[in-house]
């Protein structure tokens, strides 16, 4: 009478009281679970990688397009101290790029890219003692940065390398790409797009990703007084670049180190804190040694806008709408979003709009691991059929599959953890103990019942005989995964919804193993005769 036999006897006792109405029992469990795993899967969030806390992140600050680059190094420096004072004292270590990466300098693009001197990264360590959580970091420096810096945009991007390898260059989770041939057009259903976004009050960092608005001198040579001065616009042009940016993007000049055999290269260039007016950029000599001639004598000069990059898709043109989330799931925001881009109606003819960023990878992740999943469990099914020679048992071992992700969706839902792909292994590993657990049940029960010629009597017989089995092998498994679903230890996050998953799908598909099965079982075989179905009986 110890405590191991009371349950089995309790068990025992609760099959035989369920065997009569083992139809009602078996259809009401397979109508709620798959009803309740539909609803679970509907309202649980839905992410590509488990949030993490890690203490770090990346950001990017925008000043109005053109801005010196002078002015956009003091806005960062502003910046840091306004990190430094929300996270009181506790950065660790920074890390700042300003303005363009040159081409001669030894750093690619795909690590610090900006579009101009008026934008800038800035990477940021928090101490190992200091614990926050991210979302709601950013969402005050978003406020901080605000009050002290107005004309300053900022847009948080990804820091970690699983983060960036996931988001495939992406720098936010969510970006809308607006497409065509007209620059005026799309321009214009980008920021309505924007505006409307917007809306969205989980959304944060919404904004057009390229400059648009750069300010420039629009210089307009006339052909005719350059021929009646003898020149042509190739040496008006020279002149120009060499006093805007540089003489090694017309001509590559080298010299010669005698003494040590070395090239250096050589480029003429005004500084640009001489030249810093349209006068002075009037005055530009247009021959060598003399002040006449002048490019004022043969151009006019406008001030006015024009895009700073121009980003390609094929022969179409694109901007990208970019935004991130805020302490809501990604498959519920890309949802949201896909629903505002619907209420615009049919963009304007040539205008092709997708989404694109994390969200496009997302749908197309989740969808390829539910093939996995019912591809896993088809080929199982099939498995089992050719072990049993029986589609009827091979069909009675799978009916725990439903209970598995049921009880993995529901721990999911409790705990605020999303389905991504963590959660998804968890699924289908605790699946396949749930399916070794069912084959002990059904397996012994087959060879029972050969021998009682009694199927109720043995499928109530082997679920007590492998009850003590089960109850080992789920609550070991149960018992481990404790710490990782408890997100212990250093980026405990990623893999904590792995275990909760686990613990939830072993939990609910060993009370359907013990308390369903059987009479599943018992339902299935009730009727069928005692002859060894095999081709080749022993």
């Amino acid at each position: 009478n110890d405590l191991f036999q009371q349950l089995k006897n309790r068990l025992i006792k609760t099959l035989e009281k369920a065997l009569p109405n083992r139809k009602l029992v078996v259809t009401t469990y397979l109508l709620l679970t798959l009803v309740l795993a539909g609803i679970a899967f509907a309202s649980i969030g839905k992410d590509l990688l488990p949030r993490t806390n890690n203490g770090q992140f990346q950001m990017r600050v925008k000043l109005p397009d053109g801005t010196r680059l002078e002015r956009t190094e003091d806005a960062v420096k502003k910046v840091l101290a306004i990190v430094d004072s929300t996270v009181s004292g506790h950065v660790d270590i920074t890390s700042a790029y300003v303005g363009l990466v040159p081409s001669s300098y030894g750093t690619s693009n795909l690590y610090a890219f900006n579009t101009g001197t008026h934008e800038a990264i800035i990477q940021v360590h928090l101490d190992d003692d200091y614990k926050i959580n991210m979302d709601e970091l950013k969402d005050a420096l978003r406020k901080n940065i605000a009050h002290d810096i107005p004309d300053l945009r900022i847009n948080f991007e990804p820091v970690d390398l699983t983060e960036k390898i996931m988001s495939q260059g992406a720098n936010n989770p969510i970006e809308v790409r607006v497409a065509g041939k007209n620059m005026e057009q799309i321009e214009g259903f980008a920021d309505t797009l924007t505006e409307k976004l917007k809306k969205i009050k989980y959304l944060r960092d919404v904004q057009i990703a390229q400059p648009l608005h750069m300010p420039v001198i629009n210089i307009k040579l006339d052909r005719l007084k350059i021929a009646q001065l003898g020149l042509n616009i190739k040496d008006v042009s020279n002149s120009v670049t060499a006093a805007t940016s540089s003489s090694r993007f017309v001509e590559k000049n080298l010299w010669l180190d005698e003494h040590a055999a070395y090239t250096y290269q050589v480029q003429v260039q005004v500084p640009t804190y001489e030249m810093n007016s349209v006068e002075e950029l009037k005055e530009i000599p247009l021959i060598k040694g003399k002040n006449r001639p002048n490019l004022g004598d043969v151009a006019t000069f406008e001030m006015t806008t024009a895009p700073g990059e121009y980003d390609r898709a094929g022969p179409r043109r694109y901007l990208t709408v970019a935004a991130n989330v805020n302490n809501k799931d990604l498959g519920t925001a890309t949802g949201a979003v896909e629903q505002q881009i619907k209420s615009m109606g049919q963009p304007p003819r040539g205008v092709k709009v997708e989404v694109r960023g994390m969200s496009s990878l997302l749908n197309e992740t989740l969808a390829d691991l539910q093939k996995g999943l019912l591809f896993a469990i088809l080929v199982i099914l099939l498995l089992l059929a050719a072990n049993y020679e029986s589609f009827k048992l091979a069909l009675t071992v799978v009916t725990t599959v439903p209970a598995v992700i049921l009880g993995s969706l529901l721990l999911l839902f409790l705990t605020g953890s999303t389905l991504n792909l963590q959660s998804y292994m968890g699924m289908i590993m605790s699946t396949g103990v749930s399916v070794a657990n069912a084959i002990l049940i059904v397996t012994n029960a087959e060879n029972l019942r050969l021998s009682m010629k009694d199927a109720h009597k043995a499928a109530v017989t082997s679920a007590s005989i492998r009850l003590r089995p089960i109850l080992m092998t789920s609550l070991a498994m149960v018992v481990g995964m404790i710490p990782m679903a408890s997100g212990m230890g250093e980026a405990g996050e990623q893999t904590a919804p792995l275990g909760r998953a686990v613990i939830g799908g072993l939990i609910a598909s060993t009370l359907a193993a013990l308390f369903v099965l059987p009479l599943v079982y018992a339902w299935v075989q009730e009727n069928t005769d005692y002859k060894n179905s095999s081709l080749m009986p022993e």
